[in-house]
């Protein structure tokens, strides 16, 4: 049976009737909605929902977009995600479609029920590994970037993508930065795999931790330096910092609160006098640096990023499933605070 999360006539984001493609929170909106669409793509599949009883094309068609294609995962045939093209009629008169997206690409996060969980777990395992850019379904998801941007260019896409997806959306997001291309893209409740130091209450102990692992971290990184005979790469991460990301995060969510005392923190070494220490520190985490020291090639970190435009839901949450839901992202009553990150 349906959940009216999946109903769009329900839990959709009805009040938005015109686009103001200028408007930060629409387009904030919108993306989530279609990131939503792959969600009830897959349970479509799963309960076997077609014609009139598949649910999920209000999620995007409310906006004018089309289903262009799915992303099916090759393990299991589970959809994690969608290409979506905009086609607006001609009659809508909006002097600010200038800003919309010609197509976009989504894909969703893990879904907990059904034939698709244990191959979503088995990603969220290799998240945490550091290992997502090793498997099948992120070379689908890369595949499908660099396909699309050859095909119309980056500036007429965006990325996005909730809790795992996110993390897809950010790797092909980076991938393609990598290669000088910048893809607007939108990361709902990004996974930052550290302990959660931003759930302390106490400012003085979180800083010290802080303060501490930054000066370790850049120990260790400027130690495998030496010892290494090609080194640890750092321009790579510096070049990135010309994609800007746009970050979504809860501060009650567990899984993505730590971006906001990441880019907290560095704003807090410039000013300390510290900030050479943290540009360091800040490319790579104490996880990879072990590696390393073991012998084993370290991996660039997925979740560090060097520039961000950061915003932060502090509506209240009535719990966990809240904080990191989807769908907090469309609703009309939010609490946000942005900020951008620059390197």
């Amino acid at each position: 049976m349906a959940s009216e999360r999946e109903c769009f006539d329900l839990s959709g984001p009805l009040h938005l009737t015109c686009v103001d493609w200028d408007n930060a929170y629409h387009r904030m909106s919108v993306a989530a909605s279609l990131v939503q669409g792959v969600y009830v793509l897959e349970k479509d599949r799963q309960e076997r929902r077609e014609g009139p009883k598949a649910l999920s094309l209000p999620w995007w068609e409310f906006f004018h977009f089309q289903l262009l294609r799915t992303i099916v995962d090759d393990v299991d045939s589970s959809i994690f995600g969608a290409i979506y093209e905009f086609k607006p009629p001609p009659s809508i008169c909006n002097d600010t479609l200038y800003r919309s997206p010609r197509y976009v690409i989504a894909f969703r996060g893990t879904i907990t029920k059904g034939d698709s969980v244990s191959r979503d777990i088995e990603m969220d395992i290799q998240l945490v590994r550091n290992g997502l850019h090793q498997t099948s379904r992120s070379e689908i998801a890369i595949q499908a970037a660099r396909n699309m941007v050859a095909a119309v260019g980056g500036s007429n896409v965006w990325l996005a993508g909730h809790s795992l997806g996110s993390a897809m959306a950010m790797l092909a997001g980076k991938t393609m930065a990598k290669t000088g291309i910048f893809i607007e893209s939108f990361l709902f409740n990004p996974p930052y795999v550290s302990a959660p130091i931003e759930r302390i209450k106490d400012k003085k102990l979180k800083h010290g931790l802080r303060f501490a692992g930054s000066v370790v971290t850049a120990g260790l990184a400027i130690a495998m330096k030496a010892k290494q005979k090609k080194g640890l790469s750092f321009d790579t991460f510096a070049a990135l910092s010309a994609w800007v990301p746009c970050l979504f995060v809860n501060p009650y969510d567990h899984i993505c609160c730590e971006y906001v005392g990441y880019f907290e923190h560095r704003r807090k070494m410039e000013e300390i006098g510290a900030g050479s220490i943290e540009k360091l520190a800040t490319q790579t985490s104490l996880g990879c640096l072990v590696m390393g020291a073991l012998g084993k090639e370290p991996e660039e970190p997925l979740h560090l990023i060097p520039s961000a435009s950061l915003t932060i839901n502090y509506t209240p949450s009535r719990d966990f499933r809240d904080a990191h839901g989807i769908h907090q992202w469309w609703r009309p009553d939010l609490r946000l605070e942005s900020k951008l990150c620059k390197y």
